[in-house]
């Protein structure tokens, strides 16, 4: 009976092995099946994000000219203005000039109420 025994544990010790080892397998598929999924997971959130911004630079490129040309039109304005600023004061400088030293050395003393 003890022959029986020792050869009846002996079979339940292998099989725990061998189920030990079936499960290790599971656990290596298991490990290696989640890395893929995250590698594919990762691969489509990287394509997803170069479509977005492809749109996104489409987009801009669409919507950017009109401010280009709005842009382009105010600087040739401001710069017809300031130009026009310029000329008006070089025709004046003379007068302004005297005037500015008029007003520094004569001095017209007023009372003070």
């Amino acid at each position: 009976m003890s022959a029986q025994n020792s050869a009846a544990i002996q079979t339940l010790l292998d099989a725990e092995r061998e189920a030990s080892k079936i499960v290790q397998k599971a656990r290596e598929y298991r490990t290696k099946r989640v890395r893929e999924a995250r590698d594919e997971a990762k691969k489509e959130i990287e394509a997803y994000r170069a479509q977005k911004e492809a749109e996104y630079r489409e987009f801009e490129a669409q919507h950017t000219q009109g401010n280009k040309q709005a842009e382009e039109e105010a600087n040739k304005k401001a710069d017809a203005k300031i130009a026009e600023i310029q000329e008006a004061g070089k025709k004046n400088q003379d007068e302004i000039i005297k005037k500015l030293l008029s007003a520094v050395l004569e001095v017209h003393p007023a009372p003070v109420s």
